[in-house]
């Protein structure tokens, strides 16, 4: 049976996590307790609700142990709105660059997203039968029911909606009305705008100024049921519903994942000047959004005090403590993340619900070409891929892709034409592959 979020307990949160992830045990449990906390508090009294403040985190570690996935699936199980940013595309205030607080903008637009896709989704029906009637209009003008309950709908009609649903008539044509946006004239915008907020204030005032006009199109039925099904859709959604509850759900349980948080850290025993005067700028842009402020967006303002921040870093040239110490105390859970080994990426390959080589085989197998790993062969791919992130830059799982790529190259090129086949992938057959390379370091540094 599975359960709701609110129901699952910090260790349940961590079994759905292994369904996914192979090892971090501690970085799951801190942001399984992060996460059971953030369903806790809202059983809390309004007064002391306001007062329970999400405990961020900084999980430290090499590039494809694992960071990213964690908070993605922890997004996920949460039904929570999560956008993954990247520190370095923020620059200081004043300087050309994106704008730290577009990362909250950014959120809103996904928990609007969020929302809309849900409410649609419970919309479905209505809107089919919607579209059925409009269809129905087009193929028998004058056939609607009359407005009177007790008039019967006629024969005629009832007989096109049985074709109809036939599908007899998908290929029939039809005109409907489409919605054709009026070209906007040019504006010149002075050079040290904010493209942002410029898009942000004047992006709905210039659509409704420029307006939706209707255009007629003469379309297959299969395809005008598409279009006036979406608009249909769009019609039965209630937008300001839609904002409330994106808007309720982004301050009470939106995630924002910074990813690379140590490159905008000062370097230690680098001085302060330049550069890292510049990364002290954007860590002091962030840090209010991270202690709790109301970024305007286009949907009204947002209140970032609640939203759980999760960074990460792999902190090669810097550490935690180079962040600025204001920063340093809004991310009290810090977890070290551990390098993969070769026994973990044997468990990558196989154990996960969407494993790789349940991708690999599932894409091969529609081309009618069966492909079975051997246990062997399991093994020596994870060989390979550690023994290259031991020789040159070590980038985690990641190599795991860049090895069973090279692996499957000449296979998936042919795969077309020996449809029926099985391929069984056996240490042999890896060395025939991938030997040559991996035995050329230079080679390897380059392909692998």
């Amino acid at each position: 049976m599975k359960l709701n979020l609110d129901q699952m307990t910090p260790r349940q949160i961590v079994q759905e996590l292994d369904r996914y992830i192979i090892g971090q045990d501690k970085a799951k449990k801190a942001v399984a307790i992060a996460l059971r906390n953030r369903t806790r508090r809202q059983k809390l009294s309004p007064e002391l609700r306001d007062e329970v403040y999400p405990k961020n985190i900084i999980m430290i570690g090499p590039t494809g142990v694992g960071k990213t996935e964690i908070a993605r699936r922890l997004s996920k199980l949460a039904g929570a709105p999560f956008i993954k940013v990247e520190a370095t595309k923020y620059t200081e205030v004043g300087y050309v660059g994106r704008d730290v607080e577009s990362m909250v903008r950014d959120l809103m637009a996904a928990g609007v997203a969020m929302v809309k896709a849900e409410l649609q989704e419970s919309l479905t029906e209505e809107a089919n039968l919607h579209t059925e009637d409009i269809l129905l209009d087009l193929l028998l003008p004058g056939s609607r029911k009359p407005e009177v309950p007790s008039a019967p709908t006629t024969d005629t009609r009832e007989k096109f909606r049985e074709k109809l649903r036939s599908g007899e008539f998908e290929e029939k044509k039809v005109e409907i009305q489409v919605n054709s946006r009026g070209q906007a004239p040019a504006l010149e915008v002075l050079s040290g705008s904010n493209m942002e907020e410029i898009d942000m204030n004047l992006g709905g005032a210039l659509g409704n100024i420029f307006g939706q006009r209707k255009k007629k199109r003469t379309l297959s039925v299969k395809q005008a049921r598409e279009a006036i099904f979406a608009d249909e859709l769009d019609k039965l959604v209630d937008m300001d519903q839609v904002v409330d509850l994106a808007r309720d759900r982004v301050q009470n349980m939106g995630i924002i994942f910074i990813d690379e948080i140590d490159k905008i850290a000062s370097r230690s025993g680098d001085g302060r000047g330049g550069a890292d005067v510049s990364r002290e700028g954007v860590q002091r842009d962030i840090l209010p959004i991270v202690e709790g402020s109301k970024v305007n967006t286009k949907w009204g303002p947002i209140d970032t005090a609640h939203v759980l921040f999760i960074a990460a870093g792999a902190f090669h040239m810097s550490k935690p403590s180079d962040l600025i110490p204001e920063l340093q105390g809004r991310f009290p859970i810090r977890v070290e993340l551990e390098d993969l080994g070769q026994a973990d990426f044997q468990r990558i390959l196989t154990q996960p619900k969407n494993s790789l080589l349940l991708q690999y085989k599932e894409l091969l197998k529609t081309e009618g070409v069966e492909v079975v790993f051997t246990d062997e062969g399991v093994q020596r791919i994870a060989e390979i891929a550690y023994e290259v992130n031991s020789r040159t830059e070590n980038i985690g799982a990641r190599r795991l892709h860049t090895v069973l790529e090279l692996l499957l190259e000449d296979l998936s090129y042919t795969a077309p034409e020996i449809p029926g086949q099985t391929v069984t992938i056996t240490p042999l057959y890896i060395d025939e592959k991938l030997g040559p390379v991996v035995q050329d370091q230079d080679l390897a540094r380059y392909i692998l």
